[in-house]
Formats: structure tokens, sequence, C-alpha cells
């Protein structure tokens, strides 16, 4: 069996337990059965066995980390969103409502990455720097952070429209859902002006510039304003609470646009490494 259909297989049964817990986490909410919350959790985190080892083998396979291709780039993107999601569920299981946009998130994102194409390809030499690993790592924590935002906020909308049910009312209020919202926006922010620092210093260090205006460092820029000024109006001109629930929804569009898929679109420096 060649390395790339093991790869697929593992990741494919990793897609399999991520579908499984996200149903049952719709049958401990739909049902009210709180105490299988944690089976549901059990089951995503078995996911992230296969997904690892997959992951590992690609990086035995391809000698580098994931970060030249659609079908590496996004897999690493959901196993990050996705650790990210359970520790926090296994903290405050009442939040457990968020995993119903969180998890298919994740799955649809490692899904489009397994039908592009998985071939080798060599780290060029001016992506080697450690600078680099710390710019896409960072960048992954704040993907996920984002769509942890992005969760929060659907389910804040749906408290202010007045709708409920069974799996709406295991959340807490709207002020704390909107609390948490604005947690996670931050905790992505943070990663995201990380994420864009670090990669200034490898271009500097591979191209002897920091800044040249490429169109992904161009967006990359935008999206970073948009949080901030998201930010900046919740904190200092409050903002009320169904814009903080837009606002973030738009700013997670922008950010999945500038991530994956203006490098795709755009003929840029970035872009030929994503291909």
């Amino acid at each position: 069996m060649s390395p790339f259909a093991s790869e697929a297989i593992l990741h494919w049964s990793a897609v399999t337990l991520y579908i499984a817990g996200t149903v049952g986490f719709a049958y401990t909410l739909i049902f009210s059965r709180q105490e299988k919350v944690r089976v549901a959790t059990w089951v995503t985190a078995t996911g992230l066995i296969p997904h690892t080892a997959g992951l590992a083998l690609r990086y035995i396979h391809v000698g580098h980390g994931p970060y030249m291709l659609k079908y590496e780039v996004l897999s690493s993107n959901a196993w990050i969103a996705i650790v990210m999601l359970l520790l926090f569920i296994g903290r405050k299981p009442n939040w457990a409502p968020i995993t119903l946009v969180a998890l298919p998130a994740a799955i649809l994102m490692m899904g489009f990455g397994l039908f592009t194409n998985p071939e080798a390809r060599s780290l060029p030499p001016t992506l080697r720097s450690m600078w680099l690993v710390f710019h896409v790592l960072f960048n992954k924590l704040a993907v996920g952070a984002f769509i942890l935002a992005l969760a929060a906020a659907i389910a804040l909308l749906r408290k202010l429209n007045g709708a409920s049910g069974r799996w709406l009312n295991r959340l807490p209020g709207a002020e704390v859902i909107e609390a948490y919202t604005v947690r996670f926006i931050g905790f992505g922010f943070v990663f995201w002006t990380t994420t864009i620092g670090a990669g200034a210093i490898w271009a500097n260090q591979s191209w002897g510039r920091y800044w040249g205006w490429d169109p992904i460092e161009s967006w990359s820029l935008v999206t970073w304003l948009a949080y901030a000024i998201l930010l900046h109006a919740r904190m200092f001109f409050r903002l009320g609470a169904r814009a903080t629930a837009w606002g973030t929804i738009g700013c997670f569009v922008l950010s999945v646009l500038t991530v994956l898929i203006f490098p795709f679109v755009f003929p840029s420096m970035h872009s030929a490494y994503f291909q």
C-alpha cells in the first residue's frame, strides 16, 4: 500500500469518527441526555488518533510539516480546531451545543482537503526557517480560535432572536455567550498578530524584506484590522451583542478567504507554495 493510500485511510477513519461524534452531540442535545456528552466527546477525541497518525505519516513521507499543499494545510487546520474545541468542552460541558457548528466546519475543511492533490513536494530553501514554523503554527491556532468564536456568535444570534430548544437551553445566557465570543476573538487576534510578525521576520530572512505588499500579506493585514476594529468597538464603544455577533461572522468569512481561498486565487509568493 502506498503512503498516500495509508494517509487517506487514516484521514477518512478520522472523518468517520468525527461525524459519529457530531451525531452523538446532536443526540445528547436533542434528547436531553446530558450524561452522554462525555461519550460524544470521547468518540470525537478518538478520531484524533488516526488523524494524528495520518499527519505523522505525512511528515515522514514528505519530510516537512503541513506547510505546502491544501491537503496537508487543511487537515492540520482541522486537527488544531478540534483539539481546541475538545479542550474547551472538556472544561465546560454546558457549551456542548457549539460543537454542532464547530465540528461540521472542521469536518468540511478536512473533507475538502482530502479531495485535493496529495502529491509530495519538497520544501523550498526559502521556507527552511524556524520562523516559518512559528508563522504556520500561530496561524492555525488563530483559525481554531476564530472557529470557536463563529460557533459562539451563531449561538448568540439564536438566543437574541428568541429561539428556544433543548440544545439552546443548555447554553448560558446571552451575556455570557457574548463574553466568550469576545474572548475567543481576542485569543485568535493575539495569534493572528503573532502570525503576521513571525511572517515578516521570516520574509526578511528569505527574501530580504519584511513587507512587500504581497496580496496574501495585504489581506492578512485587512483581516487583522477587521478583528482589531471589532474588538475596539466592543471594548471601548459598547458595541451591542447582535452587532458583535454579526461582526464576528463577517470577520470569520474574511479570515477564511485570506487563509483558504486567496492563496489559491491570487498570484503571489504565497500561492506558489499552496497549489
